[in-house]
Parts: C-alpha cells; structure tokens; sequence
C-alpha cells in the first residue's frame, strides 16, 4: 500500500478497548515511519497514548451533536488519505466516510470501507480481529504487547505515595471491586472481595483498592473492613507503574483490567455476562475467573433477579485463594 500524506487510525470505546488496541496502533505507526499518523480517540485513550513517537493523538468526548458535529467538520478539513478504522461502531463508519478518504479501512466488510478482511475466523478475541485487520493490508500482526507512555513524574509520584503509606518494600495485590455503573452485572459480590481480602492480608500481602468515581462507594465500604482506599488516586499512567509495581491484580471485567495487564502484572478477572473469550486482556486468558453457567454471556447489563447472578456468584473466595496457590501466586 502506498498511501499518501497524512493517515488517521479510529479507537473510540472504553479506554480499556484503546488499551487492547494499542499494540495495532503502534504496528500501523511502524509500517509508515515516513507518513503522520493520527489517532482519534477517547479521552483516557488519549492520557496513555499521548507523547508515543509518530503519532498525533485527538480526543472525542463522544457526546452530543455538537462534539459530533466538530468532529466531522474536523474529518473534512484534514483530508486525510488513509483511514483505519479499529472501532467498528455506526459512529466511527460515519465518521470514516465522512473523511473522504481514498481508502477507508474497516474490521469487516461495510457501506463505509473500500477495504476489509476477509469474514470469518476461529478466534472470537478482539484482538484477533485487528491482527485480521492489518493482516489483510500487508502489515505485520501486533504481539500482546502494549503500546503506553509513561512519562518520568509518574514514577516519582507513585514513589511518593508509596513512601506516603509506608509501601514501599510491602508485597502488594490490587484489587477492582467496581465497574461501570451501566454494567453492574459485571461486579463479584463484595463481601466474596472482602473475604479475599482479609486472607490475603493473613498472609502478608497488602490490598489497595482501586478505581474511580463509580467504585468511590464499594471501595469506601471494602476498605472499612481492610486494605488502603485509592479510589481516583492514580491517572492511567500512574496505575500503569503500580502495576509494574504489584504481585498479582484481582479484578471485573473492567478498564483496570486491560490497564494492569498492559502494565505486565498478572491479571485475574471474573467473567459472567460477558463473553471471557473475546474480551479478557491479551496474554491472560489463562488467568480467567469464571463459572459455567447455560445463561453466560447472556451480555445483560444488570442480572435478573430470578438469575441470582450465578454466573459470578458461584465463584466464592475460598476457589479464588485455591487457584492462586496453584499458580504459586501466594
């Protein structure tokens, strides 16, 4: 392919969707070292992304017509020449044709794309998919590596805090007990964390949760019992050197997932409503946490009541301890 000036890569999403396409983003970055390259992403996309070498980064808030109208008009004035699109929604196609660009790359074939992958596949994984996606346009698939900047204040801030609570030679387990408000389905009950908590804490670990501001409640309550609340404590990049940082990380299927998992750390996730096999983090799906249920995925955003949340509910804290000696984690 022999595009010419200027190329724009789409990843909206949740930020845990950029992360797990970031190693893509720097794969197109590398196939065009002579070419500018643009992302268009998410805010906190745009927070870890930032300052990589070859790549511009814009943010779209992803909010009222106005924010789309700006973006469009933005699309128009740039006259990019190749897009890609990594999102795939009805928002990123519009905003792909809208471009005009010559060629318009797509995850799979589509009104708004002159170019595709081939339909079909064995695997489900998302990242897979973008793998397909460079793949069909002569680039070399990505490995699960991430692509993150981390700039040098966020290692002395964490250091500092660290130093703050007396962490620093401590043996440390992070924990995400939230998730979206629009997907409380996602979250393992709290007391199960709680009960997890304390054990490891018996053994000489120490639990920081983590987290923003939908977590601020479950985590207030959790920490009332034992470990340290860090809930909106850290930027992405900051979370990204704890991770470096940390033993082992016990989460949701959630953006600290993907995060922590970029970082390096391993990962153990609980997955119910959603489906493990093509949204756990690259490189950890072996470090699953599940519960066969025949209603799971059933991709519902709040369990029904007559459901009692099995899928997730079946996994208690005894079987999480059990798996984590197993792998020789405690």
């Amino acid at each position: 392919m022999q595009p010419g000036n200027r190329i724009l890569v789409i990843k909206l999403g949740a930020l845990g969707d950029v992360v797990l396409a970031s190693a893509h983003i720097r794969r197109i970055v590398e196939a065009f070292p002579d070419t500018p390259v643009t992302l268009l992403t998410s805010p906190g996309g745009g927070e870890l992304l930032q300052g990589q070498p070859g790549l511009e980064v814009v943010t779209f808030r992803r909010r009222g017509a106005a924010e789309m109208g700006r973006v469009l008009a933005w699309l128009r004035r740039r006259r990019f020449a190749v897009v890609f699109d990594l999102q795939g929604s009805l928002r990123s196609r519009i905003m792909t044709r809208v471009s005009g660009a010559r060629r318009r790359i797509g995850r799979e074939p589509g009104f708004a794309y002159t170019h595709a992958p081939p339909v079909g596949g064995d695997s489900k994984h998302a990242f897979d998919e973008l793998n397909n996606l460079l793949v069909s346009q002569d680039i070399d698939a990505a490995t699960r590596d991430a692509w993150l900047y981390v700039p040098e204040d966020a290692n002395k801030q964490l250091g500092a805090w660290l130093d703050s609570q007396g962490l620093q030679l401590a043996k440390l387990v992070l924990m995400h007990a939230g998730s979206s408000s629009r997907w409380l389905s996602k979250r393992w009950d709290a007391t199960h964390y709680a009960g997890l908590a304390m054990e490891l804490e018996h053994r000489g670990y120490k639990v920081i949760w983590i987290g923003g501001d939908e977590d601020a409640d479950v985590n207030r309550c959790l920490a009332g019992d034992t470990g340290i609340d860090a809930t909106g404590r850290f930027s992405f990049t900051e979370l990204v050197v704890l991770g470096r940082r940390a033993e082992f990380a016990v989460v949701n299927d959630s953006a600290p997932m993907h995060v922590l998992a970029a970082a390096g750390l391993p990962v153990y996730a609980f997955f119910g409503p959603t489906d493990w096999r093509r949204s756990h983090a690259p490189g950890q799906g072996s470090q699953v946490l599940r519960h066969a249920v025949d209603c799971s995925p059933c991709h519902l955003p709040v369990c029904p009541p007559e459901r009692g949340h099995a899928c997730l509910h079946g996994i208690t804290p005894a079987m999480v301890v059990e798996r984590l000696e197993r792998d020789g984690r405690i």
